[in-house]
């Protein structure tokens, strides 16, 4: 005979026989209540560092093709460290005070508009850049002490927060499979001119161990294998190692050298602002402001619903606390000499795994310091080692849009809008951007405005007056 008591919360299972130490630490992440353990939460870590480990490098490469250094110094490894403990920072906070298995790091897309549209292309000097990003953390806190940007969580509609899921699943494969991260831009899928888009080809060794990945690790993953996706990266990057497609690295182990050439000048950069770049410096705060605010929640919403923290009132729990987690990185990243920091949508990969509490993200952060000694061991991964795992992770993560009702038009085209328009656009936040303007616009039509609440209409309306704010100042939505 069905019943509706849970039995699970009359009985809950005992807690595992901890002793010391271990018992404080599962007490704090509370592994009871998530239904964890340690090897759970450690396997996810490294699972989750596997997949954004590639920041590492590739954070480096983008940022100094806009900053220059005035004194001797490795300018790639004083980025890589700033990297590093920008990322260790930001997770840790995630972890103690969110109690998320959340990994944060400089974002893809954030570090690339710094370089190439702001210091290059508006000719902002690269401290007054940085500048910027540390003035956007400053207002993130102000935002997240005031409640704002946890009642923006809420006011996504539960459609769009599912399509969002949806969306970010199909981002991370599309990232995986068309070789953004690998080294030679390699993959299954490449850019044609005839197409815009065509199937890669095996001639290129990228490509192939990409696809032999994949398949190793779809295997692990369909025999239910503990840790697959960890495995898959693994498996991956020593056949590429041992096939010779891919070189052994270059070392192990190194000192890190501190970005003392970097570290302050967001500070001193601002001593840079003046009447004739003001309007730009401002324009480019508004930019920041909005992508890292809009990522974060689309990730934050994503991440969550996959993980099963947002319940059917369509909140998420600690969502100030993780906000918080988020800003105070942002504000310390633009101080050691990187680009913002946000949460990474790769931290689904550890959820997977079964990560559910802030010790996987404990566990990101302090291999994030390891990394700090370790960079020539990390740099030779090679980057399409983690295609397996992020076109995986994405069909999982593709699975949430069953939730959404597709019989509803009104429903189901802004929540198609936002699944299509994230990896096409590169953007969580452009695709938000769709999803709310058509959503608003859709159920008026219908007749049935007074379902949208004030909060959807505040945003909608925001996302309207960015689009015609980009357009007239950097001539693009």
């Amino acid at each position: 005979m069905k019943t509706d008591i849970d039995i699970e919360r009359l009985d809950p299972p005992q807690p595992p026989p901890y002793n010391g130490w271990q018992t404080a630490i599962a007490n704090y992440f509370k592994f009871n209540f998530y239904k964890t353990g340690f090897k759970t939460e450690i396997l996810a870590g490294i699972t989750t560092f596997m997949t954004m480990g590639y920041i590492l490098v590739v954070n480096p490469i983008i940022l100094s093709n806009a900053i220059f250094l005035e004194t001797p110094g490795d300018l790639f490894s004083q980025l890589a460290v700033a990297t590093a403990i920008a990322s260790a920072i930001g997770t840790f906070c995630m972890g103690f005070f969110a109690n998320y298995p959340f990994g944060l790091a400089p974002g893809m897309g954030t570090n690339a508009f710094f370089a190439f549209s702001v210091v290059i292309g508006l000719k902002i000097d690269w401290r007054l850049a940085l500048s910027c990003v540390f003035i956007q953390g400053l207002v993130f806190i102000v935002l997240t002490f005031t409640d704002i940007r946890r009642h923006l969580i809420q006011a996504i509609p539960s459609s769009i927060k599912h399509a969002t899921a949806g969306g970010i699943g199909l981002f991370i494969s599309y990232i995986g499979l068309s070789g953004a991260v690998n080294e030679g831009g390699a993959g299954l899928i490449v850019a044609n001119e005839a197409t815009k888009t065509a199937f890669g080809s095996f001639a290129e060794p990228n490509t192939l161990m990409a696809a032999i990945g994949l398949l190793i690790t779809a295997g692990l993953v369909v025999r239910r294998v503990r840790g697959a996706l960890l495995l898959g990266i693994i498996a991956t990057g020593l056949l590429a190692w041992i096939s010779g497609v891919a070189p052994w690295p270059k070392g192990i182990f190194a000192f890190p050298e501190l970005p003392q050439a970097l570290m302050g000048q967001a500070i001193g950069g601002l001593a840079q602002l003046n009447s004739q770049n003001f309007i730009d410096w401002l324009a480019v705060l508004f930019v920041f402001l909005f992508v890292d605010i809009f990522d974060t929640i689309g990730t934050l919403t994503g991440v969550g619903m996959r993980a099963g923290y947002i319940g059917r009132d369509g909140q998420l729990p600690r969502a100030n606390q993780a906000l918080m987690a988020d800003a105070f990185g942002t504000t310390v990243a633009p101080l050691l000499g990187t680009s913002s920091v946000t949460v990474y949508v790769e931290s689904v990969a550890g959820v997977v795994e079964g990560g559910r509490t802030g010790f996987t993200a404990i566990v990101i952060g302090a291999l994030f310091v390891v990394a700090l000694f370790f960079i020539p061991l990390f740099a030779g991964i090679p980057a399409f080692a983690t295609t397996p795992t992020l076109v995986i992770v994405g069909a999982m993560m593709l699975s949430e849009i069953r939730e959404i009702d597709w019989d509803d038009m009104a429903v189901a085209i802004p929540a198609f809008l936002t699944v299509f328009m994230i990896p096409l656009t590169y953007s969580i936040a452009e695709g938000l951007s769709i999803g709310f303007i058509s959503y608003a616009i859709l159920k008026t039509f219908q007749g049935k405005a007074r379902e949208v609440s004030w909060g959807t209409w505040i945003i909608a309306g925001i996302f309207v007056a960015r689009f015609i704010f980009m357009t007239l100042r950097f001539g693009r939505s």
